[in-house]
């Protein structure tokens, strides 16, 4: 079989969102695949939905029923051990492609001779194939067969893994699988997969809508989704370790892990949970300086992160609790200030 298509789904049958994503992959251009809807233990219809696509689409379409909510990664790990195909496709179950999605980007790999081929996408609020705000995945420098150069630019700007497919051996025939039970579980296995892959093709054009809406997994920020971003950065590095790139990529991991464990939950945390708690603020420092504790040096860091953003981290590691306060008083002035304004 050419391909397969893993949709881990759970409780997305509001608005028509499944609906709209099984259809744009039932009536793909491409031949010989098959879609593997995996139902993460839904509450609402989303299983009835797939059953009926099952139904339907009885050549190309199967449902699986996951007994235990595991999140997406264990919904992807249920759909790559039912994969048959000889290239691997993901996409969330809110999201859709362009009809020739798939059949352009492994034409692209077997052309080129690629095992991974990534595009752009959309984002976009509705339902609809107009094109919305594009969103450049990759870099065209990063294309061709792969050397040191590319996989560091590859490690520090990766792109989303649901907007590229990749060859079996890449992502199936190797014991790594998703972490089950968290969030931003891509971001643990992303650096593997490309360092595994040997060349890597980009189709500089938006085929994929990457649906925003309230419920979905970036617009969502509580305490829990701040430690499954942690938790993923734990094994980002245990991957690195165990399969033997960390010590070649040392400035491209330290920097990745700085902004996914430490800079953006960081951040992400003191705009959206309350209450604000110190100690989680401060062992959130404390566990960024056990694993690189000279991050602020690297020099990606120093190039990529603003000054502000510094000045912030550099409080925040001196003193937690000067950091929160000075944190809120500079966000009340600001939101009064926007106010203010408005009212004008």
């Amino acid at each position: 079989m050419k391909l397969s298509i893993i949709v881990p789904v759970y409780n997305m049958a509001a608005d028509q969102k499944l609906e709209y994503c099984l259809n744009s992959l039932v009536h793909q251009t491409i031949e010989d695949y098959e879609i593997i809807a995996v139902d993460d233990c839904s509450t609402d219809t989303s299983w009835d939905i797939l059953r009926s696509y099952e139904k339907e689409y009885p050549e190309k379409f199967r449902a699986i029923h996951s007994e235990v909510n595991q999140k997406q990664g264990g919904a992807k790990n249920i759909g790559m051990e039912a994969a048959r195909g000889e290239w691997i496709g993901f996409i969330d179950s809110d999201d859709w492609i362009t009809p020739d999605f798939y059949e352009r980007l492994i034409a692209k790999g077997e052309e080129t001779g690629a095992d991974m081929v990534g595009c752009d996408y959309h984002l976009t609020d509705e339902h609809s194939m107009k094109i919305g705000q594009v969103v450049h995945n990759n870099k065209p420098e990063q294309t061709g067969i792969l050397n040191e150069e590319k996989y560091r630019s590859l490690i520090l700007d990766g792109g989303s893994l649901v907007v590229k497919v990749y060859r079996r051996e890449i992502v199936i025939d190797h014991p790594s699988r998703f972490p089950t039970g968290i969030f931003y579980e891509d971001n643990a296995l992303a650096n593997s997969w490309m360092l595994r892959a040997k060349h890597f093709e980009y189709i500089e054009e938006p085929l994929y809508y990457y649906y925003q809406h309230d419920t979905s997994t970036v617009h969502t920020i509580n305490v829990k989704r701040c430690e499954d971003r942690m938790e993923a950065g734990r094994i980002m590095l245990r991957e690195a370790k165990e399969y033997g790139y960390f010590k070649q990529y040392y400035p491209e991991l330290e920097f990745t892990f700085a902004t996914l464990f430490y800079v953006n939950t960081l951040f992400t945390y003191m705009q959206g949970v309350r209450p604000v708690r110190a100690g989680f603020v401060r062992r959130l420092g404390q566990e960024m300086l056990q694993n690189f504790p000279d991050f602020q040096r690297n020099r990606y860091y120093v190039e990529r992160i603003g000054a502000e953003e510094k000045k912030l981290v550099q409080m925040q590691l001196a003193s937690a609790f000067r950091f929160i306060l000075y944190y809120k008083l500079l966000w009340g002035y600001r939101n009064l200030r926007r106010k203010l304004r408005s009212k004008k």
